[in-house]
């Protein structure tokens, strides 16, 4: 397997007024290809920052990010997140006044990755794969459960025909067994499909069933 993502020298703080608190601190990583990572750490230790920085949702302030071995400044942050990964939130953001399918579909728009003329067939078959009945996937998103919810976010993620995907908090909202629900399915995505996960969380139930653990403390990365 080779390197998906590289973390060299990342810096990043906060300023408040003559104060700087520094988050990352020459911060560096590399995350495997079809691995699922989980990312640990006290609270305000920086974690959803280094995902945002990670998925190209903030800057870091110095430093690099490599995918696949090419500077995400040369691949441009609008390409990267469009076309190179996907991203799972804790509150699902699905679009509230569309179906499942629809909110798979309209992800499917947002690419440019090359995918197959049967969109709305693939889109039913990725909603089977994550465990969404056709039945439930012409439901709308709001007349779902939450597990239902995040499981049709997973799927938008992966519907771009992306091999890296970042989720943060993913079963924050979740009751404990559709909590393993979440984590057996990032299991299936990285054994069986090759996605590399990389997920934050302050859930040890989560992280014990990834591949790798990850703790953020004093702002670097040690893996556990």
């Amino acid at each position: 397997m080779g390197t998906i993502l590289k973390l060299e020298d990342i810096c990043y703080g906060y300023t408040d007024g003559n104060y700087k608190r520094e988050i990352l601190k020459h911060l560096s990583y590399e995350f495997e290809e079809g691995t699922f990572y989980t990312i640990l750490g006290p609270s305000g230790s920086g974690k959803t920052t280094l995902l945002s920085i990670m998925a190209g949702l903030d800057k870091q302030e110095s430093g690099s990010l490599y995918f696949q071995g090419e500077n995400l400044n040369d691949i441009g942050l609008n390409r990267y997140r469009r076309n190179k990964i996907g991203v799972v939130f804790q509150s699902y953001n699905l679009i509230s006044y569309l179906t499942g399918l629809e909110n798979i579909l309209t992800a499917m728009t947002e690419t440019d990755n090359p995918l197959p003329s049967n969109r709305k067939e693939l889109a039913y078959a990725l909603l089977n794969m994550v465990g969404i009945a056709d039945t439930k996937a012409d439901r709308m998103v709001t007349h779902l459960s939450g597990g239902e919810q995040q499981r049709i976010a997973i799927a938008r993620a992966i519907a771009g025909n992306v091999d890296l995907i970042f989720a943060d908090e993913p079963t924050g909202n979740l009751d404990t067994d559709t909590e393993k629900e979440i984590i057996r399915l990032f299991q299936m995505l990285s054994e069986q499909y090759g996605k590399t996960i990389i997920a934050v969380t302050h859930s040890n139930e989560v992280s014990r069933f990834s591949d790798h653990r990850i703790l953020l403390r004093n702002g670097v990365l040690n893996d556990l």
